[in-house]
């Protein structure tokens, strides 16, 4: 169960990142039509802005980042057909995420429908998965676009295709210390 402490807020405003960034409101907008900040608008037409896209820019510029976007546990999804290896993992890397995983990369799908997450963790060779296809598609869709997905993998030599089927990272399993580092980078977190 997950308590209003642990948590993530995964939407601002556009004034809300004004205020992060000690700017005015008109110079939020600004960059946004310019794509320095990726957003998105509502059926309204307000500007949204995702944590993780806060955080990539307010890094990029040496902003300080404010408490809101450090606070709570970022939602990863790890898919493998392994079930041993995924206990594993959910053990490791629970401390500091909010983990759901999945054996059958078809039940990830669907639940990403439901429940966003921050991060997908997912191992692209599976039987009767396309993983490489799965990650471009995931990356072509508007509605999914926005997820970091790092590949961990016991194939190394599958990583230059997984970069550029749009992964934000490749790691070598069994490598759980590793990958719980490109997580904490990925999601704007300090390392423990």
């Amino acid at each position: 169960m997950t308590t209003e402490s642990d948590s993530v807020r995964e939407l601002f405003t556009a004034s809300e990142v004004a205020r992060f960034c000690q700017v005015d409101l008109k110079t939020i907008h600004n960059w946004a039509e310019r794509g320095e900040v990726r957003h998105f608008r509502t059926p309204g037409r307000h500007l949204r802005f995702r944590r993780v896209d806060v955080l990539d820019f307010l890094r990029k510029y040496g902003y300080p980042i404010p408490e809101v976007l450090i606070a709570g546990k970022p939602r990863i999804h790890v898919v493998d057909d392994d079930g041993t290896w995924l206990g594993n993992v959910k053990r490791n890397l629970s401390k500091r995420f909010e983990v759901t995983t999945f054996q059958d990369p078809f039940d990830a799908l669907v639940a990403i429908g439901s429940e966003t997450p921050d991060c997908i963790v997912l191992d692209i060779k599976m039987p009767t998965f396309d993983g490489l296809r799965c990650l471009s598609r995931l990356k072509q869709l508007p509605a999914t676009r926005h997820i970091r997905t790092i590949v961990f993998s016991a194939y190394e030599d599958t990583k230059k295709k997984a970069l550029e089927a749009g992964a934000s990272a490749f790691v070598v399993k069994p490598d759980v210390n590793k990958l719980k580092e490109t997580l904490e980078a990925l999601m704007g977190l300090e390392r423990l």
